[in-house]
């Protein structure tokens, strides 16, 4: 793509290289940093998408958020719960509907993860202006929503 907006093509590279600093081994160095183990990312990806709704999701839901098969949310979540990172209860409403729940292992795994990611977030821009991490927070989290709306939409 020769004449490609140079802005986008800047997006781009910038994203790669952010996928690319989110290595396993980079986020076991984060996590020792922290003094704790790493989470694997995979199931981080499955506590991450419990936490966002409120502490409380279905395999169906897993699955939406991560992107994956009915099949692959289940092993995932089968996982988590041979961790100890997630429990399973009955909905009250319908017995058979199962609701999975942060253990207090995965909110203290989550707490130092996020607890470490920003302060190497707060690291990195720690010479910017405060007013540049604002507009920056502003800017990705659009990018972020927008990015996903995109994502979204059945291909054409």
């Amino acid at each position: 793509m020769k004449d490609s907006d140079p802005a986008i093509v800047a997006i781009e590279r910038a994203m790669v290289a952010i996928r690319r600093s989110q290595t396993r081994r980079a986020l076991g160095k984060f996590a020792a940093r922290a003094g704790g183990a790493a989470v694997d990312p995979t199931i981080f990806g499955v506590l991450d998408a419990v936490e966002t709704r409120d502490g409380e999701a279905t395999v169906t839901d897993i699955a939406g958020a991560l992107g994956v098969d009915q099949p692959r949310a289940s092993r995932l979540v089968a996982r988590a719960v041979g961790e100890g990172l997630l429990e399973r209860r009955a909905d009250q409403l319908d017995a058979r509907r199962i609701h999975l729940h942060l253990t207090a292992a995965a909110r203290s795994a989550l707490d130092r993860a996020h607890a470490n990611r920003q302060a190497v977030f707060a690291a990195a821009t720690a010479d910017w202006k405060a007013g540049d991490r604002t507009e920056f927070a502003r800017l990705l989290t659009r990018f972020v929503s927008d990015f996903g709306a995109v994502s979204a939409r059945d291909p054409e």
